[in-house]
């Protein structure tokens, strides 16, 4: 690999061939300024258009001031990045982004997780020196995400994530001049679009031109009314970070402290996600041994390799993208939608609540499980399963509403019986550890045999697409796991063109899995705060006391007082769905 060798700031740098000038000055700890640059370390993919023009340099023997991100360095160069030129540019340039730019940042999503308004405050701009006309745009509101492009620096980094790290294609720059903006072909509405809500875009997004629609108001509606009972849902992956919005470490485990948040706030019952997601253990898994069953007895029509379904952007993606292979993933719904539906029918029945006075709220990582909420198939008589979900970040801004000190709760429990669960579901929030819960349940099952180990490292890391295989004493079971929708799209089109040896396959759509879904705290695609979040379940998972979802005894129960058995009429009914040929149809 050619070498070379500059001098940066006064400092001799050495560095690859093809390394932008920014990525350089940053191997030796200069901080150039940018706001469409951004780089994903752990995908290998570079977002550098060079279209804000804030991360400017001086190079000497450059008549020129020259974009640090799409300027890759030569042999010799020197370079001055915070010459008194530079400084002045970079001022002018985010004083013109800011002349077009609405000025409501009291009331804005974003606010405090701005990058333009961290870069007006770093380069002290107190007054805009030029005046015009503002672009204007119309808002678009969807289930899960809202576009307000007024406020689009067109920085473009939603696009690269849209494009390059899910393949989805929703987003692109549009218009030309003064009209240009990043939106979906034609300028139509995401949801007449091909877009899954996975919420990537809005992890990334610098500004409020993309954010996460927010039902905090909803949320505290309900919990006012006395007439109704509310009742809460924790996804494993929340548990993981929501301590990073109080000031945690990345990977500080605060399951105890989340309980004990959601009871000041009011909700009547709180119960973990974790249960439902051993409850998709015995379904899904269910289903997954009955399909092996007929492939091993000669069934050539089995519908093999079974592909999870706990994500609904994933699920949105193949119904768009796949249609042809509809038919291939598990039929269980993801464990937000169980959990409303036992929540509404078992439980409701339990304590005497009729249906439309329970409300069920979840709490998540994800963009998209707003979306789910929305399918009409998981709700009855146009009431839904599950009422209203919030984010992470929603969670935290709600507790901070409260004037709740998070920090200095006691840790508390969650409450039964929709709040006892196994290692095997906390596992769930991690690229991974949906197979990995599923092995431990369909080994015991299918063998009889009790499992030697529980940690199955062949199925853990962070590479894009992995695969193992797993000894059913004596038959060899073919796993392949994938996370981001860019993978994902890889394995299915190996499915396609009859390439693919797997039994199973697990898919996340967002990199890292639910730890780094479009809700949680904005990581700014750093692959270390992904893996200590990984890493605080994998610990939460080894310190449970029952670590297969088939020995959760109210699991047990629940089979035994409601359900019958898993794959039963019932559990059918109320625990599975079904999907839909949308690539004709973009909502």
């Amino acid at each position: 690999m050619d070498m070379i060798n500059l001098t940066i700031d006064k400092k001799p740098v050495t560095v690859k061939r093809g390394t932008s000038l920014l990525a350089a000055a940053a191997q030796v700890g200069i901080k150039i300024p940018s706001l469409c640059y951004m780089k994903l370390e752990d995908l290998n993919i570079e977002n550098k258009p060079g279209g804000c023009r804030v991360c400017v340099v001086e190079v000497e023997g450059r008549r020129n001031l020259t974009p640090a991100c799409c300027t890759d360095v030569a042999e010799g160069m020197v370079v001055s990045t915070h010459s008194i030129r530079a400084i002045h540019a970079r001022r002018t340039v985010v004083e013109l982004i800011l002349s077009d730019h609405p000025t409501d940042c009291l009331k804005c999503a974003k606010a405090g997780n701005c990058d333009l308004q961290s870069m007006a405050q770093h380069l002290g701009i107190r007054e805009i020196h030029f005046e015009g006309e503002k672009s204007t745009f119309r808002e678009d509101t969807s289930p899960a995400i809202i576009r307000e492009l007024d406020k689009c620096i067109r920085c473009r980094r939603c696009e690269m994530m849209c494009n390059e790290v899910q393949s989805v294609g929703a987003l692109s720059a549009i218009n030309r001049g003064f009209n240009a903006v990043v939106a979906p072909a034609f300028e139509m509405n995401l949801d007449h679009s091909v877009c899954t809500y996975c919420g990537q875009c809005v992890a990334v997004c610098p500004t409020g031109a993309l954010t996460e629609k927010d039902n905090t108001g909803a949320v505290i509606r309900a919990l006012s009314d006395s007439t109704k009972t509310v009742i809460v849902q924790t996804a494993p992956a929340v548990r993981a970070a929501l301590g990073e919005e109080f000031g945690d470490e990345p990977g500080t485990l605060v399951t105890g402290k989340l309980a004990a948040a959601l009871r000041r706030l009011g909700f009547d019952y709180v119960f973990d996600t974790d249960f439902a997601a051993d409850l998709t253990i015995m379904e899904e898994g269910t289903e997954l041994l009955s399909r092996l069953t007929a492939f091993l007895g000669g069934d050539k029509d089995v519908k093999l390799p079974m592909l999870t379904s706990c994500c609904p952007a994933w699920v949105k993606f193949f119904e768009h993208q796949f249609p042809d292979l509809i038919d291939i993933p598990s039929t269980a719904r993801s464990p937000q939608q169980m959990f409303g539906a036992i929540a509404k029918s078992f439980f409701a029945e339990k304590i005497g609540v009729n249906r439309k006075d329970l409300v069920v709220v979840s709490i998540m990582p994800c963009v998209a499980k707003k979306y789910e909420c929305s399918r009409e198939e998981f709700s009855e008589n146009g009431n839904p399963d599950v009422d209203f979900a919030l984010t992470t970040r929603e969670l935290a801004q709600l507790i901070n509403l409260a004037n709740i000190d998070f920090k200095s709760l006691p840790d508390e429990d969650f409450d039964n019986p929709l709040g006892e669960s196994t290692g095997a579901s906390v596992i769930f929030g991690t690229t991974g550890g949906v197979i990995e819960a599923a092995v431990r349940t369909a080994y015991e099952v299918f063998t009889g045999k009790k499992l030697q180990r529980l940690d199955f490292n062949e199925l853990r890391g962070m590479e894009g697409i992995r695969h193992a295989t797993i000894d059913f004493d004596g038959l060899p079971i073919n796993i392949g796991i994938a996370h981001g929708l860019g993978n994902a799209r890889k394995l299915l089109e190996d499915i396609q063109q009859g390439k693919s040896h797997f039994h199973a396959i697990e898919i996340m759509s967002c990199p890292g899995g639910c730890i780094g879904g479009g809700g949680q705290p904005y990581h700014h695609g750093d692959a270390e705060i992904l893996k200590k979040r990984q890493m605080a379940l994998y610990r939460e998972d080894a310190g449970k006391p029952i670590r297969k979802s088939h020995e959760n005894p109210f699991i047990t129960k629940l089979y035994e007082e409601f359900l019958g058995a898993p794959m039963s009429d019932k559990a059918h009914h109320l625990l599975h769905t079904e999907y839909f040929d949308r690539s004709k149809n973009g909502n």
